[in-house]
């Protein structure tokens, strides 16, 4: 725990806090602008009061219905809006006009722009063929492809005729691929046939192949030319839009709650969870985000550094709904140098800039300082998240990059496909801390035994029902996985599986995951997605994949043990990589090897990864004595390899 009163790094000027549109909601909601605590508190001991005056203040389109919140016996029967009638994609394409809707990058220097008359007239062609192709409300529609305009009209196609969308990014391996995809057994698939990176393309036909052998995918559609055969029908693009002509949208209007966008968790314990997310969680949720928390308006230019693979990417492309031209960027956004973004900034005139604390962290420890080399002049907000951003971070930013800047870090998840924590134009910016709760959202930080944890690290939890809660699990009949998920740990409370520490300002501080998700860089992965590649090498009998906190981020080490007579030489490392590589993704890949005679196991025959993690760390062992074989950690200690 740090000092209790960290430094003030940045509070914003009294004209622009005064004109921001959270201070207009607090005096609309009958609360002065300074009293942040009084209005929060009001939206979450009020949630129909609340909900309503926030419908109204965003300007939802659709039909809202007599009730805004109908309370469930539980957190997760609530139901808001219940009697409501919308579209996400509606209101996203709303006013098309000339303005610039989209500003698309990638690495090579490619840049192209759409309108919102633009992309509303390409959404209208796709929606068109994909009700043509028989798709329709509740088909799914699998997507491998990239940040780009086509992969953002396909998904606001999706939307806009009622189906259910899911998407990876093109680095994920086959495998990775087919696990999250094949399991919603998708009608479409959508897929980019290579992509490049930092100078390099690869590829994608393997991974499409794989999840068009599911046997639900009737055709595939690829953004780009490609010569390869899939084993299904498939046509180009420009090919598959060629018999339409853009008209106005019939938008299907559909409840609040109707399912329109599938998400996919880590993979720790097996194939990913299939996360499904409704139009008008994400909807309200991004808006609420976007333009209270962020002050986003019309006029800005949002940018977030995120592949499709990321709820950072619907986040993004929500920003259509606040008029906002939103900046895409598909590649490595440190190529050819690690001033990339704040070029891009400045050519763009970015308001609210979005990256992960890990590139933050890059570009302290390369010596980037932008603010000697770039204007910034746009610049208004600093977004950051996937790992918690280093208190020197905090002041690289305002020494490095900008003085007068509103850094925000922020904390969610897949799991909500928004945010609990984020910033907030009325209050100071403290060294070291995220602002505070979101509006509506009731966060806690509990001791083990449920009791608020004041002064000390504890799980972070909600303790109300928020819009954004999934809809469920894909496949979960009975909702026993998503109950196992978020509410077993404390009964009627979201645990989301931090740890957190809640200081006196208010702020909170997230000091990593309770669980054992790995998340190196920011990317949340699952150890069974590595075990999964592992595991084919015969030499190899098991593994132990766990994440180490090492120089402000973490990094994934991987115990192996393997067959006797067996050593772990230089061949057998470049080939556990390597397949790990082209199994997942090169963020799978460990940057530690070590070998093991024994991995821990729980009486019950299950590999302890808590145990292991916690025992590199130096920590105790909550509960040994449910470990069969607790002497083996012995050789877990006070390894050389982690200590470099």
């Amino acid at each position: 725990m740090s000092d209790a009163a960290p430094d003030i790094l940045w509070t914003p000027a009294p004209e622009r806090a005064a004109r921001s549109a959270m201070a207009r909601f607090a005096r609309a909601a009958g609360f002065a602008p300074a009293d942040i605590d009084g209005l929060h508190r009001w939206s979450v001991e009020q949630p129909a009061d609340y909900h309503d005056l926030l419908w109204d203040t965003l300007g939802i389109i659709g039909e809202r219905g007599p009730l805004a919140v109908a309370p469930g016996t539980t957190i997760r029967d609530t139901r808001f809006f219940p009697g409501a009638s919308l579209n996400y994609a509606e209101n996203l394409l709303s006013q098309p006009d000339d303005r610039l809707a989209i500003i698309a990058h990638r690495d090579d220097g490619t840049r192209r722009t759409v309108t919102r008359r633009e992309l509303y007239d390409l959404v209208s062609r796709l929606a068109q063929a994909l009700r043509a192709n028989g798709i329709g409300p509740g088909d799914r529609i699998a997507a491998i492809v990239t940040n780009d305009i086509e992969s953002i009209a396909v998904y606001l196609a999706s939307a806009a005729i009622g189906a259910v969308w899911a998407s990876c990014s093109p680095d994920f391996g086959p495998a990775g691929a087919s696990d999250r995809l094949a399991q919603i057994e998708p009608k479409l698939l959508v897929a980019v046939p290579s992509y490049s990176y930092a100078g390099k393309s690869f590829a994608t036909a393997a991974s499409i192949a794989a999840v068009a052998t599911t046997a639900s995918v009737t055709r595939i559609v690829l953004l780009g030319q490609s010569s390869g055969s899939y084993g299904k029908p498939s046509a180009t693009l420009d090919d598959w839009l060629a018999p339409f002509a853009p008209q106005p949208i019939d938008f299907r209007r559909a409840g609040f709650h109707e399912p329109m966008a599938i998400l996919f968790s880590s993979g720790t314990t097996g194939k990913p969870k299939c996360i499904v997310h409704s139009g008008g969680g994400l909807l309200l949720q991004h808006k609420k985000e976007q333009q209270l928390h962020c002050d986003l308006t019309a006029d800005d230019t949002l940018f977030y550094y995120s592949t499709c693979g990321w709820m950072m990417w619907n986040w993004l492309v929500s920003g259509l709904a606040s008029q906002a031209t939103i900046v895409t960027f598909d590649g490595n956004p440190a190529y050819p140098g690690t001033d990339r973004m704040a070029d891009l900034i400045d050519a763009e005139r970015i308001a609210v800039f979005g990256t992960s604390a890990k590139y933050i962290d890059s570009c302290n420890k390369a010596g980037c300082a932008p603010a000697r080399t770039h204007l910034l002049a746009s610049l208004r907000m600093v977004l950051s998240t996937g790992s918690p951003l280093l208190p020197q971070n905090f002041d690289y930013i305002y020494d490095a990059w900008k003085a007068d800047v509103h850094l925000a870090p922020i904390s969610g998840g897949t799991d909500i496909c928004g945010c609990f924590l984020g910033g907030n134009p009325l209050l100071p910016v403290r060294r070291g801390e995220m602002q505070g709760p979101m509006l509506g959202m009731d966060m806690a930080v509990l001791d083990a035994n449920g009791a608020p944890a004041v002064g000390q690290t504890g799980e972070f939890v909600c303790r109300n029902a928020h819009v954004s809660m999934p809809v469920g699990f894909w496949g979960d009949t009975d909702g026993s996985r998503y109950r196992a998920a978020y509410f077993e740990r404390f009964p009627g409370i979201w645990a989301h599986g931090d740890f957190a520490e809640q200081r006196p300002s208010g702020g909170f501080v997230i000091h990593g995951r309770s669980d054992t998700t790995l998340n190196p860089g920011g990317v949340r992965i699952g150890t069974a997605e590595i075990y999964r590649q592992v595991e084919t090498i015969p030499d190899v009998l098991e593994a132990v994949a766990v994440g180490q906190d090492w120089q402000g981020d973490q990094r994934v080490v991987l115990f192996v043990r393997l067959r006797d007579g067996v050593a772990l030489g230089d061949d057998l490392e470049r080939l556990i990589r390597a397949r790990i590589r082209s199994g997942a993704t090169p963020r799978h890949v460990p940057s530690r090897i070590i070998a093991v005679t024994e991995i821990p196991r729980t009486r019950s025959g299950k590999i302890s990864e808590i145990a292991v993690r916690d025992t590199i760390h130096g920590r105790p062992i909550g509960n040994d004595t449910a470990l069969a074989n607790p002497e083996c950690l012995a050789a877990y200690r006070n390894l050389s390899e982690l200590s470099r």
